[in-house]
């Protein structure tokens, strides 16, 4: 599959990032109704993680409540990530200050993975946030698979941070230069 990277700078736009006739994919902003659906997808998402090194069963705090998905659309900027019609995964930003944002959370459905989607979701954060010069997030340090993602998208290690659930968080940043 060819992906390409059709995306428009204006926050809420919807966003086509595979040329798949068949399967396009495409970001548009979440609502409160997705709340339900996006809560299922984050809960295959994070415990499908125990294929890649998680510790057990589970994720972040809040993973698999949709009462936490449609907090955070309040507190960012939440998006869904399509299929044609099919949702299949969802990404929050936060913005931290004049030029920072903060990629809060990310995730698609397991089947899914793998196919650079969550690279072409990092490139969409830029676009939706142009005048933004740093982006920051943190991922478990016994997911090397996501910390690739990270490191292949431009983003650098700058600490560790222990997690409430016992493992370390590495904290990483992108610094865009204009």
């Amino acid at each position: 599959m060819t992906w390409i990277a059709t995306r428009s700078s204006r926050a809420g736009a919807k966003s086509t990032i595979s040329d798949d006739p068949v399967q396009a994919i495409r970001i548009e902003p979440a609502a409160s109704s997705d709340a339900e659906t996006l809560a299922s997808i984050s809960r295959r998402a994070f415990e499908h993680d125990v294929n890649y090194g998680a510790p057990g069963p589970g994720g972040p705090p809040g993973y698999d409540s949709p009462a936490w998905q449609r907090q955070m659309m309040k507190r960012g900027r939440f998006f869904k990530v399509l299929e044609a019609d099919r949702v299949i995964g969802g990404f929050v930003l936060f913005r931290l200050g004049a030029r920072t944002v903060e990629l809060g959370r990310a995730f698609l459905e397991p089947e899914l993975q793998n196919r650079g989607i969550g690279r072409e979701l990092l490139s969409f954060a830029e676009e939706v946030f142009p005048e933004t010069r740093r982006f920051v997030l943190d991922t478990p340090s016994w997911n090397l698979r996501t910390q690739h993602v990270y490191e292949k998208a431009g983003y650098r290690k700058i600490g560790e941070i222990d997690a409430a659930e016992g493992f370390p968080l590495i904290q990483y940043e992108k610094r865009i230069e204009k």
